[in-house]
């Protein structure tokens, strides 16, 4: 019924603890989940969880906060595209949250390594998954430079303004909404998530990060997905049974059009 459309299992608080994860999804109808890739060196570690596992995908990609990583190039993470179950580019972007006394100026290796993953979004035909986080503007203004609404993809764990919301929306791109939703001080991203069209609206745990309310600072897993979902039916004046279809539709629309499903988890 509900699908998390992005989740960090290889983690170390949550990769030792797969069964009992799917175990809790399976009664929380999780169906399905995403799991997303931040390095090349953990890529073979997300992409084994993905094979081992009905009912999950995996992306390829570095994330732009992994300064020291491994560089990705377009025609390695187009190969990677080409193994089974890897349905995504990403996790990538742009976050100049954490600057270290350096200016916006001297981070153009993460814009380097953004355009390198949107290049390689569009030769293999896979969506991207969007990181952005207090630079908005450049994240735009790279994705129009690249054409990056030719490949599609998701603002993940969005929490930026209405006016970047629409920016994205009109690049043909989804918005992810986490467990920030349920927030007490998250009622301008509430107002976010009622302008958000139903059809390009996702939902998911981030996990093992940003737990839902009332689990707000403790371990996330996939399992509380349907908190998210929960939040976002109230503010739509819905059924959550059809913010889990919904959500479900264009999870499957979005990441698994061009190749072949997996069983839900039984």
């Amino acid at each position: 019924m509900f699908v998390d459309s992005h989740c960090h299992l290889s983690s170390p608080e949550l990769a030792g603890r797969i069964p009992e994860i799917r175990e809790a999804m399976r009664q929380a109808s999780v169906d399905r989940a995403l799991c997303i890739c931040t390095t090349l060196d953990e890529f073979d570690r997300v992409h084994s969880l993905a094979l081992d596992n009905d009912g999950f995908w995996c992306s390829a990609g570095v994330h732009p906060d992994e300064e020291d990583s491994r560089e990705p190039t377009v025609e390695g993470l187009a190969a990677l595209t080409r193994l089974d179950k890897v349905v995504a580019i990403g996790e990538t972007g742009l976050d100049y949250y954490r600057l270290a006394g350096r200016d916006i100026a001297e981070m153009e290796w993460q814009r380097e390594r953004f355009r390198v993953h949107i290049r390689a979004a569009r030769a293999s035909r896979r969506p991207l998954v969007i990181h952005t986080r207090s630079a908005s503007a450049d994240t735009l203004r790279v994705l129009r430079e690249e054409e990056g609404g030719e490949a599609g993809g998701v603002f993940h764990c969005f929490t930026e303004t209405a006016e970047v919301a629409r920016a994205a929306l009109d690049l043909g791109f989804h918005i992810s909404f986490s467990g920030i939703l349920t927030f007490k001080n998250a009622g301008e991203l509430r107002e976010v998530a009622a302008y958000v069209p139903l059809d390009r609206c996702l939902i998911e745990t981030d996990s093992p990060y940003l737990a839902p309310m009332p689990f707000r600072g403790k371990v996330n897993t996939p399992a509380n997905v349907p908190l998210v979902a929960r939040q976002l039916a109230e503010i739509k004046a819905m059924a959550i049974e059809e913010i889990g279809a919904a959500t479900s539709r264009n999870f499957e629309q979005l990441f698994l059009r061009n190749v072949p499903r997996s069983s839900p988890i039984a």
